[in-house]
């Protein structure tokens, strides 16, 4: 169940607290540290866009070399994750880094992006390879499945991952059912590179300002 209003509330002050704190910490031991580590602030808040908002700005305030979007994508529907990137990524620096934190389903990566989402993490293609659920341009396949039993294709035709190069689907499918490791591997090789994939077809799109399109697109298929 959703926490109560007054809770949300003073968890999102702890969380500041702790903000400022990991600041002064990082500045206080930063010398000689090794170069290339990057402190982010986390905007917290639930679902309550005011608290969002006095969170956002006083990390702001502190200043950091990057901001993150958490307490998301832990069940809520998605409009309200999307509702809540949408209102938050324009509170916080375009020239630093967002980062929606725990996100998602390629869906979501398209939508963050499209509300100014940079980087994201997840252990969905993880997590769902080991449980036998693929991504691919033709929607998910769960290969368990009888269907897939005599099925000699590959697992995505238009993937180029040595996953869908070498092994049909009925293959990996007997993998699966047979519980072999290399399963959990095969399908985690395919799933990352799709993911991977995804998010190139992305950066390719934006430097060719086609990136509304290629939205649409995706959002339909």
């Amino acid at each position: 169940l959703p926490a109560e209003p007054a809770e949300i509330a003073r968890a999102t002050q702890l969380s500041l607290r702790w903000a400022e704190r990991c600041k002064r910490a990082q500045e206080k031991f930063s010398l000689g540290a090794p170069p290339g580590r990057a402190l982010f602030g986390i905007v917290q808040g639930g679902d309550d866009m005011a608290l969002r908002s006095e969170s956002a700005r006083a990390l702001v305030d502190i200043g950091f070399h990057g901001y993150a979007i958490g307490g998301l994508a832990v069940g809520e529907p998605q409009e309200t994750m999307l509702k809540v990137v949408e209102e938050t990524t324009p509170r916080l620096p375009a020239d630093k880094p967002r980062y929606l934190m725990g996100a998602g389903t390629p869906l979501d990566l398209v939508e963050g992006v499209a509300r100014g989402i940079d980087m994201f993490d997840c252990v969905m293609p993880t997590r769902n390879a080991r449980n036998g659920q693929l991504f691919t341009s033709q929607g998910r396949i769960t290969i368990k499945n009888a269907r897939y039993a005599e099925d000699d294709g590959p697992l995505d035709p238009r993937c180029r991952c040595y996953t869908c190069r070498t092994h049909s689907r009925a293959y990996l499918r007997h993998l699966f059912m047979a519980g072999e490791m290399s399963a959990a591997a095969l399908n985690t090789l395919h799933n990352l590179t799709f993911y991977l994939d995804l998010m190139r077809s992305i950066r390719e799109a934006i430097a060719f300002r086609t990136f509304e399109n290629f939205r649409q697109e995706f959002v339909r298929s």
